[in-house]
């Protein structure tokens, strides 16, 4: 089953869109090893009938998906368009944070969303949007908001019938980086902690997200390599 079970776009209870993504991902995961300093999740290698890379299935929410890989300084980086649209990718994977406290990515936002707003349920759009899944029904968002300050954390969780948790942070905002490539560090296990009160659980997977279909704006950003590792 996906990890996300019908979390999407707002993540908000649409009874539709949990049903779409309660179907099983035969994908393979990719498994910890703890004597390795890292675990890279890329967007290299083969690629499928789609052109999009191997182990990453498109969900598509509202609109159409505009998506494909680029080369960026010799490095694949998935590039993601949405015009009045929301769409994802998403994989599954498994991950101990206990062995791997940190996660990094890096991301280069092109087109902000003007009006979007974590704060506010009808402006609720982001460029770039990256959500890792937990056991038991736990999820952590980091978003690129266009208006809510960096800091800003709101609480997005699902009650009947799927019971999951939802806390969303937001790790950078506005337009005043836009068009850089900017690296993010976050202590994975350390957030989950302070927003779930509990020691984490293993990471089951991992969604690239792009929303714009609430301001039916434009929004537009690529996402290279994300890492799990020991330290920053």
């Amino acid at each position: 089953m996906t990890p996300f079970r019908g979390v999407y776009g707002r993540i908000i209870p649409f009874l539709s869109l949990f049903l779409c993504f309660l179907a099983i991902l035969t994908l393979p995961r990719i498994s910890e090893c703890k004597d390795r300093p890292h675990i890279v999740v890329d967007f290299g290698g083969s690629t499928g009938k789609t052109g999009l890379p191997l182990f990453w299935k498109l969900r598509v929410n509202a609109g159409e998906a505009d998506t494909r890989i680029l080369m960026e300084g010799g490095e694949s980086a998935l590039y993601m368009r949405s015009l009045n649209a929301s769409f994802a990718l998403e994989r599954e994977l498994s991950v101990n944070t206990g062995d791997y406290p940190y996660l990094n990515w890096t991301w280069k936002v092109l087109t902000i969303p003007p009006r979007g707003d974590l704060r506010k349920r009808s402006q609720n759009d982001q460029a770039l949007q990256l959500l890792v899944a937990f056991e038991g029904g736990k999820i952590l968002s980091y978003v690129w908001d266009s208006n809510a300050p960096e800091g800003t954390v709101a609480d997005e969780s699902i009650g009947l019938p799927l019971f999951i948790t939802v806390k969303v942070i937001v790790v950078k905002s506005g337009p005043a980086d836009k068009g850089t490539w900017l690296k993010i560090s976050r202590n994975l296990y350390a957030d989950y902690k302070k927003m779930f009160g509990e020691e984490p659980r293993k990471v089951r997977g991992l969604r690239i997200q792009s929303n714009s279909q609430y301001t039916g704006a434009c929004a537009e950003g690529l996402v290279k390599r994300i890492v799990f590792s020991r330290d920053e």
